[in-house]
């Protein structure tokens, strides 16, 4: 039985995360094809994806990780491996978050470059609540996204975070009105997903180039808001988008009045 499930749509893939008699909280088994479909996204690159979308059934998103299979270092190792290659992909991700979204489901979000939440959903950090810890990565990016003082509060009291004052503090982009947003008969999860894939939309007719090497500074900064380059990638990429047919057709499509048609290139 598949837990976590790829699919696609033109330019946007999705993965949807599955285990609702677990409030969709990850196994080794989950945890690795939750990788699989991180891979299978960044493969899918080349053939003209360019935003994943990643969410939760049953109105939930993750509950962290599934503490009947006891958590241990390979598990975190594993985790680790499939958060690094989700934040590294070349293309904006979005959280589409609903309900639970606690311990690991927290890490996942804080891997995506963008978050989308309904009013019942809930963060959390609640490692010291079983004699754990998170990685420094998490730490890291928590408080570059959140700020010290909230970072250490989620931390140090393991308290959840209802979705109203993440969304104050900068860890959640859009709040969803579920009232607005949801059709007749749909659940929270539903109105966050399709407020999600609307937006996905929007993203992939941009500039992939532009994209890629924006998302890429971002992730080059540092707590100081310095930007470190060692490897000269940040600035290949801007000589690249400089230099792209892409920049040709952004000002031929400004000039002519109509939407630009991007091609990555």
């Amino acid at each position: 039985m598949a837990f976590v499930s790829y699919s696609s749509d033109g330019a946007v893939a999705r993965l949807t995360i599955s285990r609702p008699e677990r409030r969709n909280a990850l196994n080794h088994e989950a945890l690795e094809e939750l990788h699989d479909g991180v891979r299978r996204a960044a493969a899918a690159a080349e053939s003209g994806v360019r935003v994943l979308v990643i969410t939760g059934d049953d109105d939930q998103f993750c509950a962290g990780a599934d503490l009947k299979e006891l958590e241990d270092l390979a598990f975190t190792r594993s985790l680790r491996a499939a958060l690094d290659d989700l934040a590294a992909l070349p293309f904006p991700t979005i959280a589409a978050i609903a309900g639970a979204c606690m311990g690991l489901g927290t890490q996942i979000a804080l891997s995506c470059d963008l978050r989308l939440a309904t009013p019942d959903a809930r963060f959390a950090v609640p490692v010291a609540k079983l004699g754990l810890m998170v990685d420094h990565w998490t730490i890291q990016r928590l408080a570059m996204l959140v700020g010290h003082s909230t970072a250490r509060w989620m931390v140090l009291t393991a308290r959840p975070v209802p979705a109203i004052d993440a969304h104050r503090v900068g860890l959640v982009h859009q709040l969803v009105d579920v009232e607005v947003e949801a059709d007749a008969g749909s659940g929270p999860g539903q109105s966050v997903l399709d407020a999600a894939n609307d937006l996905a939309a929007e993203i992939a007719t941009l500039a992939p180039l532009a994209l890629a090497g924006s998302k890429l500074g971002l992730d080059l900064l540092q707590p100081s808001g310095e930007l470190v380059d060692p490897d000269g990638s940040y600035l290949a990429a801007f000589e690249a988008a400089w230099a792209s047919n892409d920049l040709v057709e952004g000002r031929t499509a400004f000039g002519e009045r109509r939407p630009p048609v991007f091609r990555g290139s």
